[in-house]
């Protein structure tokens, strides 16, 4: 008996010693494998992938230093080496993130200029996929029935007009009305008092160094409402001049808030 359980025990222990060793092997193989297939897809685009190296190490930083989202900052070096490569998919996408964050850093920054009059909701900041909207409440600029700007309304403009006017962005300025009917000498409808609003910001701009090539000016009455005329906070908020800093190669995104 006690010779027959110590046969089996150790022909129980010699089907153990040496399974380590196949999973061992079998792992050393997947990992030369890997670095194999590593090493020949950084042959064939270096460039490529020391951007993207860089973009995740500069995207951390940046997430855990100041908050942001993404940066594609990449050296005149890497950038040499993509066109070397001649990776323009790459470039492009870069390029377009690259200004859509330009974009939304301007969007800020004007946020930051008007922060007493957004707080009030006079003033509201949106970026879309045409741009940054900055949606300035009637009242703020205009006397009721009036195209002439306000003494006090300025300098929100001038504020505006500093933070566009090194831009290489187009700016389309857009007068908005209630369905309120106007018919005066000056303005026989809503028509001519939006696009006299509007010209009057236009003007404004072009006096504080904003290049005129790059202004427009458009009336839509009372044809585009954001809310519902038939209560006074919404003809209050459809009584409105609407700032729109184009984007130069605007792409489909969805609004995004400003924060």
């Amino acid at each position: 008996m006690l010779k027959r359980r110590r046969r089996r025990s150790d022909d129980s222990h010699s089907d153990n010693p040496d399974r380590w060793l196949v999973s061992y092997a079998d792992f050393i193989t997947l990992l030369f494998a890997f670095f194999i297939v590593m090493y020949a897809v950084s042959s064939v685009n270096e460039g490529k992938y020391q951007v993207l190296s860089h973009s995740l190490v500069t995207a951390f930083k940046n997430t855990a230093s100041e908050g942001l989202a993404f940066s594609t900052e990449i050296s005149p070096i890497q950038l040499q080496q993509l066109k070397q490569n001649n990776d323009i998919e790459l470039l492009e996408s870069i390029n377009k993130i690259q200004k859509r964050e330009k974009m939304r850093g301007m969007a800020r920054t004007i946020l930051d200029a008007l922060e007493p009059l957004v707080r009030d909701g006079q003033v509201r900041v949106t970026q879309s996929a045409l741009g940054i909207t900055v949606e300035i409440n009637a009242s703020v600029l205009f006397s009721p029935g009036q195209a002439k700007l306000a003494d006090n309304s300025s300098v929100a403009l001038q504020a505006v007009a500093q933070i566009i006017k090194a831009q290489e962005h187009g700016i389309q300025v857009e007068g908005h009305t209630d369905n309120f009917p106007i018919h005066t000498d000056n303005f026989p409808s809503n028509w001519e008092l939006s696009t006299a609003r509007a010209s009057s910001v236009v003007r404004l701009f072009i006096e504080q160094g904003v290049d005129a090539s790059r202004l427009t000016a458009i009336g839509y009455g009372e044809n585009r409402p954001i809310e519902s005329n038939e209560s006074t906070e919404g003809r209050k908020r459809n009584r409105r001049v609407a700032i729109m800093i184009l984007s130069a190669n605007p792409d489909k995104i969805t609004e995004l808030p400003i924060d």
